[in-house]
């Protein structure tokens, strides 16, 4: 006698495991920001920096530190000694900084993380360049 199956025949379904296709979105779009990022992050090399020329210390705000090329400081005129600064801004809350324009930026925030510019406001000091008739800069 045959025997009969009761129960019908049970197929053997296959999962397919999505967890290594989400990975490899993931590292994809972790490349994708990396590569992007970098591109937009690039400096670009058409920045104009200001630039001065025989500037009257007179006439600009007091008192004025002027940050040179070399990292040489001039406060109000007279060369000052990095120093000495601490002694010359006692008493004031407001200085102003001009900075060079070859000077490299670290100079500049170097400057300005000295303990005694902390409780001073510092204004930076820029110039500006009227172009002159006839299409020059």
């Amino acid at each position: 006698m045959a025997l009969r199956r009761i129960l019908p025949v049970q197929s053997r379904r296959t999962t397919v495991d999505s967890s290594f296709f989400i990975v490899n979105i993931v590292l994809l779009l972790i490349l994708f920001f990396l590569a992007t990022g970098q591109i937009m992050n690039t400096p670009s090399s058409g920045v104009d920096l200001s630039e001065t020329r025989d500037l009257p210390v007179d006439n600009l705000p007091k008192p004025l530190l002027i940050l040179g090329p070399d990292g040489a400081l001039s406060l109000d005129g007279e060369d000052i000694a990095p120093e000495m600064l601490a002694q010359a801004l006692a008493g004031q809350v407001r200085l102003h900084v001009l900075v060079d324009r070859s000077a490299p930026a670290i100079t500049l925030v170097d400057l300005l993380a000295r303990p005694e510019l902390a409780l001073i406001e510092v204004k930076l000091v820029t110039i500006h360049k009227i172009p002159t008739p006839g299409g020059g800069s």
